[in-house]
C-alpha cells in the first residue's frame, strides 16, 4: 500500500535506535523527507534527508531543532515525538529530582516540540503529530511510577492537542506499544536486566515472562509499532485523530 507520503516532511525525535529508527527507516522507504534527532552528531544512515544533534529534555531544545528543519527544509509536516526514558524503580524511591529530569525529556519536550511546529502547521491549514506513549499510560506499571505518569500525561496531552487544533486541519493521535524487542529492553543495563536484579531471576528468563504475559505471547518487533506509526503520519488515516492506538499485543485489557 502506497501511504501517500512522498515528499513529506516527518521528524521524528529519539530517532538514533529502537522504535524511532525503524519508523525513520520505515517513513523514508515511504518517500519522506525524514529528519532524525539524538543527543550524538553521528546520523543513523536509513534514507534521512537531515540529522540534527539535540538533547531535547533542556528547553530550548526542541524549539532549536524545529527551527532548524524549517530553514533547512521549508516546514514540517509530521512530527513524531518519540524520545522517552524508562527505569526500574520503587514509587518511594524515586526523588524529586528523578521525577523532574524524566518529566522534561518524557513530557515537556512534547510540549515544546508541538508547540514550535504549531505556528507553521496552523499557517499552512495542515499538519500531522504521533506521540509515542505506553501501555503504562493506560494501566501503570508498579514497577515504573514516574515513567506511567509521564505517559498517562502524553495520551491527556495528544488528545488536548487533537480537540483544540483539529480546526486548523491539524490530527493528532498517540501510539501505546508494549514491551518492544529494543536496546531499553535488551540491552546491557536495560529493564530486563534491572528487573533481573530485583527479581532474582537472569535476564531471559525475564524476557520470557514479559513476553509470556502478552496474549500473542513475545514482546513487538519494533517495526510492527513503526507500522502503525507511519499509517497515522500518512494521509491513509486522514479521519483519524485524538485517538490512543494500542500495539501491545493485547496486553491492557480495555476496549479504549
Amino acid at each position: 500500500m502506497d501511504l501517500g507520503l512522498d515528499n513529506t516532511v516527518c521528524l521524528v525525535t529519539g530517532s538514533t535506535g529502537g522504535i524511532g529508527l525503524e519508523s525513520a527507516r520505515m517513513l523514508a522507504a515511504e518517500g519522506a523527507q525524514v529528519v532524525t534527532s539524538g543527543r550524538g552528531n553521528e546520523a543513523p544512515g536509513v534514507g534521512e534527508t537531515l540529522h540534527v544533534a539535540a538533547d531535547l529534555a533542556r528547553a530550548g531544545e526542541p524549539e532549536r531543532l524545529v527551527r532548524e528543519v524549517e530553514e533547512k527544509l521549508g516546514r514540517v509536516d509530521c512530527l513524531v515525538n518519540n524520545v522517552g526514558l524508562a527505569v526500574q524503580r520503587q514509587f518511594e524511591d524515586v526523588t524529586d529530582e528523578e521525577w523532574h529530569e524524566l518529566w522534561q525529556l518524557n513530557v515537556m519536550s512534547y510540549v515544546r516540540a508541538i508547540r514550535a511546529v504549531l505556528p507553521g502547521m496552523r499557517e499552512r491549514g495542515s499538519g500531522v503529530i504521533v506521540n509515542v506513549a505506553s501501555t503504562a499510560g493506560k494501566r501503570p506499571s508498579t514497577s515504573m511510577p514516574d515513567y506511567s505518569v509521564s505517559k498517562a500525561a502524553v495520551l491527556s496531552l495528544s488528545r488536548l492537542i487533537a480537540d483544540v487544533y483539529a480546526k486548523d486541519g491539524i490530527r493528532s493521535n498517540a501510539v501505546t506499544p508494549g514491551p518492544t524487542a529494543t536496546e531499553a529492553w535488551l540491552g546491557k543495563g536495560g529493564l530486563a536486566d534491572q528487573q533481573a536484579a530485583r527479581s532474582g531471576k537472569t535476564h531471559d528468563e525475564v524476557l520470557a515472562a514479559v513476553g509470556a504475559g502478552r496474549p500473542l505471547g513475545r514482546l513487538a518487533e519494533p517495526g510492527e509499532i513503526a507500522a502503525v506509526i507511519a499509517f497515522l503520519c500518512s494521509p491513509r488515516s486522514s479521519y483519524v485523530t485524538g485517538a490512543a492506538w494500542s500495539a501491545d499485543g493485547g496486553s491492557v485489557p480495555v476496549i479504549i
